[in-house]
């Protein structure tokens, strides 16, 4: 199979770019970057902490704020598309710059919100922000990195998403414990300022990472080949595009339920008798707890960088073996019992202090903990990987399209597994009193994971060769720069 692409982009010329980009110009956009797709995280994971406040002061049932994370997945997911292709096209900084001011936009709103279906429209609008970030964002840090580094640094992409949604739930539940809205006011503040640090960041130039083209952009000639609608059907007959797009389906069926982790840790404060204000703290806090194994996806990063030096089928091989491994560690997670001993109606650093003491004090949290580590650590393994191959199968224009298609599979699956695991809680709750109707659901989850090795051992297949298209593919454009 031969890969091609639209040509150079009419009318423009070869030029150097921009001012600036010395070593500390481009640390900082490199940190503007990550820190941004952090904060994007952060106001996805804000919401489902307040599940139950937010319910109580619209007075809807709470399964139907369960809905607008979901749907807030699904239009994230399809807005990226969007912003993707025109990215693959055009300047990219623009374009990130305007969505972050519309997710910053859209969380004000979310504070303003009187009622339920203003809340919703205004998560809607944060939602379409939010897709510009992740995919446009993408495409940039790909051109920043040497091939042979990707994984170790698509880890420290990934991992700021994770640390950014921990961080969503746990600022969710400190600071929305008394008053729901604190959280969004602080965030649209943060977002304003992250949207004014964006403008001095330097203008990374689309290729330059690779080694195929580094004399050609070296002495001034621009990369100028840009993605055209002729290219989407030879982007999805790339059989390797095919495998890392669908296991999105699969695999966010078992993330996206883990969204209620909180929920599951609340309603077992709640039955030991806490009031909600503290069960909601408490949740907030075990949750991000257990899941700081997410940590380690730096390590799974590392083992793909190394193993693919030694095989094209590296990177995927690390990814199919550490989901398939993780599952038995998931369905025990959620069935060992946690004892939960914190002082009830005191403020959040109280709460903070019991339950990280009681890791050491009560073997069943310090077991649950060690559970989760493990659990996370060896999940962890698909993101580093997943980001790296999709840079190494596919040429720089295609990037953020490819990863915008495999975020759109990944919102539906997401959205999916966080709205059907709430309607399977309704429906376990009949032979499950709550919280084992939590855990029966939340176990029940993680077996999508096993499609989804799958899935990375059939891209360990594909890989090898449209690797080499690739490669063949760029050196032939070098010497016509």
């Amino acid at each position: 199979m031969t890969v091609t692409s639209g040509g150079p982009a009419p009318g423009r010329a070869r030029r150097l770019h921009g001012w600036g980009g010395g070593l500390a110009h481009r640390f900082y956009s490199v940190a503007v970057f990550v820190l941004l797709a952090s904060l994007d995280n952060v106001a996805i994971g804000l919401v489902p902490p307040l599940y139950g406040p937010i319910s109580d002061a619209f007075d809807v049932p709470g399964r139907l704020l369960g809905l607008v994370t979901a749907v807030s997945f699904l239009v994230s997911a399809v807005a990226a598309v969007g912003w993707a292709y025109v990215g693959d096209r055009t300047n990219r900084k623009p374009l990130l710059m305007v969505g972050t001011l519309l997710w910053a936009a859209g969380t004000g709103g979310s504070a303003l919100a009187g009622g339920y279906l203003t809340f919703l429209a205004a998560q809607m609008v944060g939602a379409i922000g939010l897709g510009a970030v992740g995919s446009v964002g993408f495409s940039v840090v790909t051109d920043l990195i040497s091939p042979t580094r990707r994984g170790l640094v698509m880890s420290f992409w990934g991992l700021s998403q994770g640390v950014g949604t921990l961080a969503g739930t746990l600022v969710g539940g400190l600071l929305g414990a008394t008053d729901w809205r604190r959280p969004f006011w602080v965030l649209t503040v943060v977002g304003l300022v992250a949207t004014v640090a964006y403008l001095f960041t330097y203008d990374i130039r689309r290729g330059q990472s690779e080694p195929e083209l580094a004399r050609a952009l070296d002495s001034g000639a621009d990369y100028d080949y840009r993605i055209s609608r002729a290219d989407l059907p030879r982007i999805l007959a790339r059989r390797t595009n095919l495998w890392l797009i669908l296991q999105g389906l699969t695999a966010q069926a078992a993330f996206g339920s883990l969204v209620w982790l909180p929920v599951l840790f609340a309603e077992r404060a709640e039955a030991q008798g806490y009031s909600q204000s503290t069960a909601v703290v408490v949740g907030s806090v075990f949750a991000t707890l257990f899941q700081l194994g997410g940590v380690l996806s730096i390590v799974g990063g590392l083992i793909g960088d190394a193993l693919q030096r030694r095989t094209p089928r590296g990177r995927a091989l690390v990814a199919a073996v550490g989901i398939l491994a993780a599952v038995p560690f998931y369905l025990v997670l959620f069935f060992v019992p946690v004892t939960i001993d914190v002082p009830d109606g005191a403020g959040g650093g109280a709460v903070i202090g019991a339950v990280l003491s009681s890791v050491f004090t009560e073997p069943s949290v310090g077991l649950s903990l060690l559970t989760a580590v493990v659990a996370l650590a060896l999940t962890s393994a698909n993101s580093p990987n997943w980001f790296a191959l999709i840079a190494d199968v596919n040429p720089p224009e295609h990037r953020g399209t490819v990863y915008s298609l495999g975020n759109l599979v990944n919102g539906v699956g997401r959205a999916a597994g966080n709205g059907l695991v709430g309607v399977a809680f309704q429906g376990l709750r009949a032979a499950f009193p709550p919280p084992l109707n939590f855990a029966v659901g939340l176990a029940a989850f993680q077996l999508f994971f096993i499609p989804t090795g799958i899935m990375y051992w059939l891209a360990s297949r594909t890989s090898p060769a449209d690797i080499d298209n690739v490669h063949d593919l760029l050196h032939s454009r070098a010497d016509r720069l």
